[in-house]
């Protein structure tokens, strides 16, 4: 089993900025999908027995707590998960969904569950074409009520409690319920966040929470009580997560979304009611000696960073190494992963995805073939898998925006690779009577339903689970040994960005901190994307060189990784956010 090197991380990182990125220009593929507000130093973290990697630390905090309680790396995330809620609203919540992978360690399993949105009873594909007959903008489209889908992350929560839970249900509930009462301080990202969003404060909710009077965003370390989310918790705690989709809670969900005065969306009790939770099949695959394990689609997550690595699998990356040469082959490596994903990839109940063909060896190193070491291929076309089923859909990009990601290993071995959304930051800007934020998540389906006459896979229909790039993942070594637990937000540029961390992990052999703090890098069958201030933007003349379109961003990644060793733990939360990795 290759050890992690005991170097110092690399300190790529300043004192976190206040000051917000300015506003994004119209792209063809979307932006960071959360502001960038600075940079932290942060020091790799180790622990023997158990460790939690999340966005904040409190939340973070949280998980610990419930893991020196004797609860299971299952009941830590749901701790987390709902303390995030409160401590980086702008990402995740009740109101949104979220796709979780466990590692069951006595039974020597993994299990993916799917909690993602599902689209009301009522929408169509033509959700979002405008008056006009064209798509509409993306910010008209998710403001209001029309872009919610129905909520997924209490459904998932309850049902991985009740599969692998140790501690009781209401136990693992009461972390957020006491920091919802008695308040927490406001960070310097969130109120960053607060000071550049221009649509939240329309909603009266979300402007007596998080506004003054006056407009401005509540000054860092204001101290944020939400008594409403505090009794929605305890409902739950009391009533198990029906009491989310049937009631009261429910009630006010398909008001607040039927009722936004400019974009109403078409929610209601009954589609609430009928949401479950979707068992699949774990999309699993070879790396060299490793093997990654990730979500299915609806997620094109874990497809995509299988082709990608499957690609990269016919090159020397280590002797490479993180500079120019590598960045080529993995920014072509993206291109062609790209390109199947969006023409192949959506929900499987509505979709014939030939997933055995995308994720075939061979299917992959013939791709791999295509790669060029000399000049890019700018823009690559879809591959034809086995078991294509011929000229049946139009490919479609989308956007995708705000996430968050949970990386949890337990004292029992067992672990968590959870992905958690609302899409956008601050979601559809709703606030409901519970204190929770909606999601905007229909916004993922692909705006345009039709292309040449042919449906696009990922358009919007009565159900549907929007397609995703979330990618939490587990790896495992050549004796089937728990080795790392990874995953990042970011939007479409997820793919990239774990793909990128675990490069870095098993091929660069970085400790987990310098994995994930590496300058980020890659395409998504555009531009050569490189993040500004980093490593990575000092390649640019020699991408160039190989015909690379460079496009220099922000790239506001917030990878949460794991590794396990002989020692223990060793962990490292993303320095472009807040979190950190703790454990004991």
């Amino acid at each position: 089993m290759p050890l992690i090197p005991g170097h110092r991380p690399r300190i790529l990182a300043c004192a976190l900025l206040l000051l917000m990125a300015a506003p994004a220009k119209a792209q063809p593929l979307a932006p960071a999908p959360e502001a960038a507000t600075g940079r932290t130093a942060k020091a790799t973290a180790t622990a023997q027995r158990f460790m939690v990697a999340a966005a904040n630390p409190l939340a973070a905090a949280a998980g610990r707590d419930i893991l020196r309680a004797g609860g299971s790396a299952v009941d830590a995330a749901i701790a987390v998960q709902l303390v995030l809620n409160l401590v980086e609203p702008q990402s995740s919540g009740l109101g949104g969904g979220a796709f979780l992978v466990h590692w069951d360690e006595a039974a020597r399993r993994v299990i993916t569950l799917d909690g993602r949105e599902t689209a009301p009873a009522a929408a169509k594909p033509d959700r979002f074409i405008g008056q006009d007959g064209k798509p509409m903008r993306f910010v008209d489209a998710v403001v209001g009520g029309r872009s919610v889908g129905v909520p997924g992350t209490p459904r998932l929560l309850e049902e991985a409690h009740r599969r692998w839970g140790k501690l009781p249900w209401p136990q693992v509930l009461a972390p957020a319920i006491r920091l919802a009462e008695d308040g927490f301080a406001i960070s310097p990202r969130l109120n960053g966040l607060l000071s550049g969003e221009r649509n939240l404060a329309k909603d009266a909710r979300a402007a007596a929470y998080f506004y003054e009077a006056d407009g401005r965003a509540k000054a860092v370390g204001t101290i944020l009580r939400n008594p409403a989310f505090a009794a929605t918790l305890r409902a739950l705690a009391e009533h198990g997560a029906g009491a989310f989709y049937e009631g009261e809670i429910a009630r006010d969900i398909v008001a607040t979304v039927t009722g936004h005065a400019t974009n109403p969306g078409d929610m209601t009790m009954a589609d609430l009611a009928a949401y479950r939770v979707e068992e699949r099949e774990p999309v699993c695959g070879a790396y060299r000696v490793w093997r990654l394990c990730g979500m299915g689609p609806p997620s094109s997550g874990a497809v995509a960073v299988q082709q990608m690595l499957g690609m990269l699998e016919t090159r020397d990356l280590p002797r490479m190494g993180p500079g120019a040469e590598a960045a080529h082959w993995f920014s072509e490596a993206g291109r062609l992963a790209f390109a199947d994903r969006n023409l192949y990839l959506a929900d499987p109940a509505f979709v014939g995805i030939p997933l055995p063909g995308l994720i075939d060896r061979d299917y992959i190193r013939s791709r791999a073939g295509l790669i060029s070491p000399e000049r890019s291929m700018g823009r690559a076309k879809a591959g034809e898998p086995p078991n294509k089923r011929a000229g049946l859909l139009a490919p479609s990009e989308g956007i995708e925006n705000g996430t968050s990601h949970i990386s949890v290993v337990d004292g029992d071995g067992n672990a968590v690779s959870m992905t958690t959304t609302i899409e956008d930051g601050f979601g559809a800007r709703l606030m409901t009577a519970g204190g929770f934020l909606l999601n905007n998540e229909l916004t993922d389906f692909s705006f345009v339903p039709e292309e040449d006459g042919k449906p696009v896979a990922n358009r919007v229909e009565p159900g549907k689970r929007p397609r995703s790039s979330m990618a939490p993942t587990l790896v495992f070594d050549a004796f089937g040994r728990l080795y790392a637990v990874v995953g990042s937000p970011g939007g479409s540029q997820i793919i990239g960005y774990v793909a990128k961390t675990l490069v870095a992990l098993l091929d660069w052999k970085m400790d987990p901190q310098a994995a994930v703090d590496l300058g980020n890098f890659g395409s998504r069958n555009g531009p050569t994307e490189l993040e500004k201030g980093t490593e990575a933007e000092g390649w640019k003349a020699a991408l160039e060189t190989k015909g690379h379109e460079i496009r220099l961003l922000e790239m506001t990644s917030g990878i949460q990784a794991i590794v396990k060793t002989p020692e223990g733990f060793v962990g490292g939360a993303d320095g472009r956010r807040e979190g950190v990795a703790i454990g004991d």
